[in-house]
Formats: C-alpha cells, sequence, structure tokens
C-alpha cells in the first residue's frame, strides 16, 4: 500500500510539473517543430523519473496539448489569425475586442495601430484595381514581415491597414512610436508595379489599453485608433499620432463643427464677402476676390481657418464652390445694376473641384444664368494644387477656362510647390505673389531683391501679377515702385459684404477724384 502510494504520489508530483510548465510549453513548443523535442524529452523523462516518469510523459503530452488547445497540427490559432487578410470595419472592431479580453484576462494591456497609405488610390484612380490589388497585398506583407511573435495584421478596405500588439507588460509612448516608425518605413518602401516606381505615404495612429480611462473595450480602443489616424491624415503625409484627451477633444469639436456646416451651407449662413483688389498704376479696384465667410447666430463670424478644413474632410468643398459662384455672379450683377465698376470676381477652386468632369459645364452655365461674360469670372487655382502630383483632368479643366475666356490667377505663387513649367503650359494670365514674399519688403534688402526676381521672370513671360497680404503703406509704395501690376491686402481695405463693398467703392472713387485734382492743381 505505502509503495502504491508512492507511485501514485509521484504520478500526481509528475502531473503537477507538467501543469506548472504548461505555460512555458505553450509559447516554446508551438506547431509541428515541437515534434524536433518529443526525442529528447523522453529520454530527459526516462533519466529523471525511471519507467513511472516516462509513462508519465507518454500520458501526460497528449493531455497538455488537449488542455492548451492545440490539435496535432500544432495550437490553434488566435482569432486575429483565423481572420482573412480583408476585413471590414465591423470584423475589425471584432478582432480589436477580442485581443482586448485576451490581453485583460492575462493581466496585460494591447495595442490597435492604423494605417493609411496614400498613393493606393491613385493607382486604382488611373490604372485600375488590377494594378492596384498586388501593391495592397505587398503592403500587407511588408507590415506582417515586421511584427513580432503574437501581433497580427490585417487590411481594412482598400488603403487602410490594422496592427494589433500581442499582450505584453510593456506598452509605453515611446515603444509604440518605435514601433510605428519601423512600420512605416516598410509601408513607404518603393514598389513597383506595371514596370512602374510607386513611393507611398502613411500616415499612422495608435493607441494602447493603458492610456484609456476606465475599462478598455475593443470599440474604444479602436475608435481611439482612429481619431489618432484622422489627426496624422490632417498634419499631412507621413505623420504619426498617438491618441490623447486632447485630440479626443478637438475630434468631437471638429465632429459638431461638421454638422452645423452642413446646416449652415443650406440655411444661408455662409457666404462670400469681397476683397477689393487694387490697380497700382490707377488705384482704381481691378477686381475682387470672394472669399467665405460663416456668420454663426450664436458664434459671430467663425474664422475660415477653423470651418474651411473641416468642411473640406467632409466633402462639402463643391457646395461651397457652388454657393460662393453663385452668390459672387449675383454680386457682380447688383454691382453693374447700381453703377459701380467691378471688372472681376476671383473665385478660389479646390483640387478635388478642378478634377471634376464636370467643372468647365457648370461654370459656363452659371455665367449664361447671369449674363455674365467669362472675362468676368477669375478662377484661383493655388500653387499646392499643381504640386500634388500632375492631374490630367485638371490640366484639362484649365485649358478649357482658358478657351472659354475666364481669368486664371496662380495663387500662392513662390511657396515652391508647383514647377515653373506651369507658367508656361496652363493658360494663368496672373501670378499671385505669396504674403511671405511681401511682408517687410520696405524694410528687408534680400525680401526686396527676391520679389524684384519674381516681377522680372513674370514681365519676361508677359504675366501680369498681384501682391496679396500687402498690410502697409510703405509695402504698398515699393510694390508699385518696382512693377506689380495690383494688390490687395489688410493694409488696403479687409474683405466686406457685397452691399458694404459698393459703398466703398464710391468713397474709393472720390478719393481718387480729389487726388488727381491736387495732382493737377500743383502742377
Amino acid at each position: 500500500m505505502t509503495r502504491g502510494n508512492s507511485k501514485s504520489g509521484r504520478i500526481r508530483q509528475g502531473f503537477g510539473r507538467l501543469l506548472r510548465v504548461r505555460h512555458l510549453l505553450r509559447h516554446a513548443l508551438r506547431g509541428p517543430q515541437a515534434l524536433a523535442f518529443v526525442p529528447a524529452l523522453t529520454l530527459a523523462a526516462f533519466w529523471l523519473g525511471g519507467e513511472t516518469m516516462l509513462v508519465v510523459f507518454a500520458l501526460g503530452l497528449p493531455a497538455l496539448y488537449l488542455l492548451a488547445g492545440w490539435g496535432i497540427a500544432g495550437p490553434a490559432p488566435s482569432t486575429a489569425e483565423q481572420q482573412a487578410d480583408v476585413v471590414d470595419t465591423a470584423a475589425a472592431r471584432a478582432l480589436v475586442d477580442s485581443r482586448v479580453r485576451e490581453a485583460e484576462a492575462a493581466g496585460l494591456g494591447t495595442a490597435c495601430l492604423l494605417f493609411e497609405v496614400d498613393g493606393l488610390a491613385e493607382v486604382a484612380r488611373k490604372s485600375g484595381d488590377s494594378d492596384a490589388e498586388p501593391l495592397r497585398e505587398l503592403i500587407l506583407m511588408r507590415l506582417r514581415g515586421l511584427l513580432r511573435r503574437g501581433d497580427s495584421a490585417v487590411r481594412i478596405g482598400d488603403n487602410r491597414y490594422m496592427v494589433l500588439a500581442a499582450p505584453s507588460p510593456r506598452l509605453d509612448l515611446e515603444s509604440l512610436l518605435q514601433m510605428s516608425a519601423r512600420l512605416q518605413s516598410a509601408v513607404e518602401e518603393p514598389a513597383s508595379s506595371d514596370a512602374t516606381m510607386r513611393q507611398f505615404a502613411a500616415s499612422v495612429g495608435f493607441c494602447a489599453t493603458p492610456r484609456l480611462p476606465g475599462a478598455p473595450t475593443g470599440d474604444r480602443l479602436f475608435d481611439a485608433a482612429r481619431i489618432a489616424l484622422t489627426e496624422a491624415a490632417r498634419q499631412g503625409p507621413s505623420a504619426i499620432r498617438a491618441w490623447s484627451d486632447t485630440i479626443a477633444e478637438d475630434h468631437r469639436t471638429r465632429r459638431t463643427l461638421t454638422t452645423e456646416l452642413r446646416a449652415a451651407l443650406e440655411n444661408g449662413q455662409i457666404q462670400p464677402w469681397f476683397q477689393p483688389q487694387i490697380c497700382t498704376s490707377t488705384g482704381d479696384i481691378s477686381g475682387v476676390e470672394a472669399l467665405a465667410r460663416w456668420i454663426h447666430p450664436e458664434r459671430g463670424i467663425v474664422p475660415p481657418a477653423q470651418f474651411l478644413r473641416c468642411l473640406e474632410e467632409a466633402g462639402l468643398h463643391e457646395r461651397l464652390t457652388e454657393i460662393v459662384l453663385q452668390h459672387s455672379l449675383n454680386a457682380l450683377r447688383s454691382w453693374d445694376d447700381t453703377g459701380i465698376h467691378v471688372p472681376r470676381a476671383s473665385v478660389n477652386i479646390a483640387r478635388g473641384e478642378l478634377a471634376s468632369t464636370s467643372l468647365v459645364e457648370r461654370i459656363e452655365w452659371e455665367l449664361d444664368r447671369f449674363g455674365l461674360t467669362p472675362a468676368r469670372l477669375g478662377i484661383e487655382v493655388s500653387e499646392g494644387t499643381l504640386g500634388i502630383g500632375r492631374d490630367a483632368r485638371i490640366v484639362e479643366n484649365l485649358l478649357a477656362l482658358g478657351k472659354t475666356g475666364c481669368f486664371l490667377d496662380l495663387d500662392d505663387f513662390g511657396t515652391g510647390q508647383a514647377p515653373l513649367t506651369a507658367l508656361t503650359s496652363l493658360p494663368f494670365d496672373r501670378i499671385k505673389i505669396d504674403r511671405s514674399h511681401v511682408s517687410r519688403v520696405d524694410r528687408d534688402e534680400r525680401q526686396r531683391r527676391m520679389l524684384a526676381g519674381i516681377l522680372g521672370l513674370a514681365e519676361r513671360l508677359e504675366i501680369d501679377t498681384l501682391a496679396e497680404g500687402v498690410e502697409s503703406v510703405g509695402e504698398h509704395a515699393l510694390l508699385a515702385q518696382l512693377g506689380c501690376g495690383h494688390v490687395q491686402g489688410f493694409g488696403i481695405v479687409r474683405a466686406m459684404p457685397a452691399d458694404e463693398l459698393a459703398e466703398w467703392s464710391r468713397g474709393h472713387r472720390a478719393r481718387i477724384a480729389d487726388a488727381q485734382r491736387l495732382g493737377r492743381g500743383t502742377r
């Protein structure tokens, strides 16, 4: 009996040892590679415990595999590993939720990293999905090739990817930033498609469960990473952002603002105000620029910097352009009817609108509706629009607008975002010199030489010039002396509603007439 008890005790002790190393074996003996250790483990069992230990090992190892949830071919794949390469948002949330619960059960943390890859949509648009899909798969392979054991990666849609970190006790901000940068560098490596080298930029947003206040959930972690990604994308290509309370609050504010924007566009709260452009040789109004203003019933005038970005992100820029164009053409008609001479109203057209297949037709229709010639409408195109990859549709639209007789301005000239060849290959009538080259031109010799060079280039190309952002009498006077054709800025007059501009124009015309009389009198 004693011998039997002794033997059963050794058996229980053996099983106890097996259970204590269960966690170690779960990670060390994964998959078919574990079979390589079986002979060594068998000999070790016999050497340590003789026949009894050998029996324990023979019976205990299969049982251990069952307890660990492994099949004969190896451990059962995790939830993330069972998923397809491409998932929708709902499936992605389920993956995050599963990982959060797994980490919480082990008393550990996890992290969700979201990547948005710029460049894939352009490939799909120009060459089709047949060329874009291999690139999407390549990027997923690159991400997975750099992951640690237990990490997982999937694709969400056409240009977004998600990486889930394995449960870990160490998920500090620095380590996650390093991980994000390492994965981002791999994604942004050039790739060949259809004998063409493609360059990508990846924005990254991430959040770890320890950063979330309260009890973490899959939805909260995914939403936090998505908010961080949105902020990263707003900052420009290749930005990386971690979720924070501040970012979350800014996101809520922008979301509220976007909701109010939709209503404001339809109820007339957003309308253009007009800033006069003055001819430096005659002092007359040579045109006006239409600038969107939001007159909020509670907040008053909302600065454009606060709502234009939200409007663009919400895809409402086309509606804004439509409203500004209609109000501008209507203002020209009303000024004509009251005897106010305003030769032209200029409207800013964003990149997305310039690539529209219906842009030229819509502009021609509006001009016909208001009975105005195309020369009365100016189209302002930012230099940055032409510097983000030359879009064939944008070029076609600009050439067509030039043929119709619309006046074309190249805005923000001198910021270096568009090639100089744009001045010779596209029908621009005038360049608007960026404020950065106008500021302090009356006090800074280097600034003056730079401006003189720009004006000299425009003269040789026979293109008119306008300096924007003029804020002092000294800048205005020197620009006239250097031969700049037109000026615009707070130092001359701020933007104003259409009816106020009519009144200001009458006073401005009277001041010019008085100055001319005084000039003749002195002679």
